[in-house]
């Protein structure tokens, strides 16, 4: 996770974005965002798409910076493995109405 932290620092100041626009653009305070950039506060998956969101790129491409992520079936060479572990909150997962449904006997 740290490298995705890094990533997301490099990106940010590549771009000359401030942590407090950054903030703003994704609706948390600046300490909020500073706290995850840092790696004090855990970086949800939802963050992490505004956040590629205000940069303009795929979460791929922040997940891989510097390289960006190339199709397998694109005909480039392809040689980095790239794995995504995400953990999902089971009270977000269950409010969206996922998980633990009885199933209706036909």
């Amino acid at each position: 996770m740290s490298d995705i932290l890094e990533n997301i620092k490099q990106i940010r100041t590549n771009l000359r974005y401030s942590q407090e626009y950054v903030a703003e653009k994704i609706g948390i305070e600046q300490a909020s965002f500073g706290l995850i950039e840092n790696g004090k506060r855990q970086l949800k998956y939802e963050t992490l798409k505004q956040i590629a969101m205000v940069f303009n790129i795929p979460v791929i491409d922040i997940i891989t910076y510097p390289d960006v992520y190339i199709k397998k079936d694109s005909g480039l060479p392809t040689n980095r493995r790239v794995t995504l572990q995400i953990d999902i909150d089971k009270i977000s997962f269950w409010r969206a109405g996922i998980g633990n449904k009885k199933q209706k006997k036909t």
